[in-house]
């Protein structure tokens, strides 16, 4: 999770269209591409733009400047948090940003350059493919960073897509997952150079983009449902996490670069 570093910096979403291809940048080079609210509604709308475009066939999301996919969001947010209330509300946006992409009735690739943490690792998990570089890294380090938590949505996505013991060494223990471990497991579809990393997406774009795209829409939209049926009502969870002492501590340690102190308060 990175604090963004000055509100004047560019912090955007784009996309353009390739032919039957629509590339999306998260573009927020001087934060490691940390998104932002307003970053996070662009991707929503984009999302739903491109759902309602029978003409485009595949998505393909990466960060920016080839340092980093997105390292987590924008910190600088929680100092305004004043109760689990807070929590609730921002965790419940979470889920609202990121549903039409992982709703989207087209493939979808994850480019990930450099770290995948906090809200990138869920961005990139609500894709259908991930494509990384060898350098790669996976993760939600929020036990050592902030003392917040996740939303039972984000939390089910990732149980389902990583399995419960690698999500506890993320959540419990605060590791970084590096790519190739990753690969092993099935999370990641290919790991390769920088050199290699374009030849990569455009091989599996263009085979993704040649099937049939009924089928493709039926298939991942029932698993998007049967996942999402994994979530229960963890608001109790939620509201004590975000209304803790511990966690607004983390906050302006964090914005201090200072180690926080866990007090379980």
């Amino acid at each position: 999770m990175t604090a963004v570093d000055q509100p004047d910096r560019r912090a955007e979403v784009t996309y353009e269209l390739r032919g039957k291809l629509a590339y999306v940048s998260l573009d927020h080079v001087a934060a490691r591409n940390a998104m932002t609210a307003a970053m996070y509604e662009r991707l929503q709308s984009i999302c739903i733009e491109i759902s309602k475009n029978p003409a485009i066939r595949v998505l393909v999301l990466r960060g920016a400047g080839g340092k980093a996919f997105v390292a987590g969001s924008d910190i600088a947010q929680f100092s305004d948090f004043r109760s689990g209330d807070d929590g609730l509300l921002y965790e419940k946006g979470i889920d609202q940003y990121l549903s039409p992409l992982a709703m989207l009735p087209i493939p979808s690739i994850a480019v990930i350059e450099g770290m995948a943490v906090g809200g990138g690792l869920a961005i990139a998990t609500c894709c259908d493919f991930r494509i990384a570089t060898n350098n790669a890294r996976f993760g939600v380090p929020i036990a050592k960073t902030l003392g917040n938590c996740l939303s039972s949505n984000n939390l089910a996505w990732l149980v389902s897509h990583l399995g419960v013991p690698l999500v506890k060494r993320m959540l419990l223990l605060a590791e970084l997952i590096p790519a190739e471990e990753l690969l092993k497991q099935g999370y990641l579809l290919k790991v390769c150079d920088e050199k290699d990393l374009d030849e990569a997406i455009s091989e599996l774009a263009d085979r993704l983009a040649t099937l049939a795209p009924i089928t493709q829409k039926a298939s991942k939209q029932m698993i998007a449902r049967q996942i999402s049926n994994l979530a229960t009502d963890c608001q109790d969870l939620i509201y004590e996490t975000y209304g803790s002492s511990d966690f607004q501590n983390g906050v302006k340690s964090f914005l201090s670069g200072t180690a926080p102190t866990w007090t379980g308060k």
